[in-house]
């Protein structure tokens, strides 16, 4: 799986966020690739990943696909919120 994680700057939050979608893969015993990026680059990189990470004010950002699965956080650094969006888009089976 790939994921890409996007914030404003492409610096702070999705670090933070990177480091808590690790801790939740781990945790459900997945395994993925995880880049990070800022939103104005993430728009146009969306495509080559399987998940997008971001703010939920950042969501409309992106370009849905049926390929790519957009999942806006709203509490950036709930690792639950993170597994629910996961399992709720079909990567982590019920």
């Amino acid at each position: 799986m790939k994921i890409l994680v996007s914030c404003v700057s492409g610096m702070g939050s999705s670090q933070m966020i990177k480091m808590k979608i690790t801790n939740v893969l781990k945790k459900v015993g997945l395994e993925a690739t995880i880049d990070h990026m800022a939103v104005d680059a993430a728009k146009t990189s969306a495509k080559n990943y399987d998940a997008v990470f971001c703010s939920a004010i950042l969501v409309s950002n992106f370009k849905v696909s049926d390929t790519t699965k957009i999942m806006g956080l709203r509490n950036l650094l709930s690792e639950a919120e993170i597994e629910q969006a996961l399992r709720d888009n079909g990567f982590i089976g019920e």
